[in-house]
């Protein structure tokens, strides 16, 4: 049991990764059920207080990602529109450019957002996607950074106790 927790764990790691980048996937929580998995194998000693700290950390970057965004659009100028706009274009984007779509997709959905259903002009517009943007960056930063550090700690209590759970 100890192994197939491990291997769900594992998996669950890479997908918070994954996660870092898409809007459908909680990252960072769900890096922290992976370490939970690991933490409820019988090799791995539990450590409520560690498990309680990191999932507040993924819970409050879980909020911040919603709200980081609306911040950098209301920042720049930007509407509720510029906001709805990112998430489509994000997912617009990586289905269609792939990679390059999380890049140039909340820049394009947010400018669009502005300018067809906020009405503003071309200048205002293009500010308030452009603050849209860099809070889109930031949040999917802060994301990978949280699912990284998630991931190392999963790897480092692994490694520790890699002889009992085998």
């Amino acid at each position: 049991m100890d192994i197939f927790l491990t291997v769900i764990g594992f998996f669950l790691m890479l997908l918070g990764i994954i996660g870092s980048f898409l809007p459908v996937l909680p990252g960072p929580i769900t890096s922290w059920i992976g370490l939970l998995l690991l933490y409820l194998t019988k090799a791995i000693p539990n450590d409520w207080t560690f498990l309680g700290i990191t999932f507040v950390v993924a819970l409050f970057v879980f909020i911040l990602d919603y709200i980081i965004p609306a911040l950098g659009t209301k920042r720049y100028g930007g509407s509720k529109y510029g906001i709805y706009g990112t998430t489509i274009g994000l997912i617009i984007g990586l289905l269609f450019l792939g990679p390059f779509g999380i890049i140039i997709g909340p820049f394009l959905g947010a400018l669009i957002g502005e300018l067809a259903f906020a009405e503003k002009d071309a200048s205002s517009a293009f500010k308030a996607a452009f603050g849209s943007f860099l809070g889109f960056l930031f949040s999917t930063f802060l994301k990978f950074i949280v699912a990284l550090i998630y991931f190392g700690f999963f790897l480092s209590d692994f490694w520790e106790y890699r002889s009992v759970i085998f």
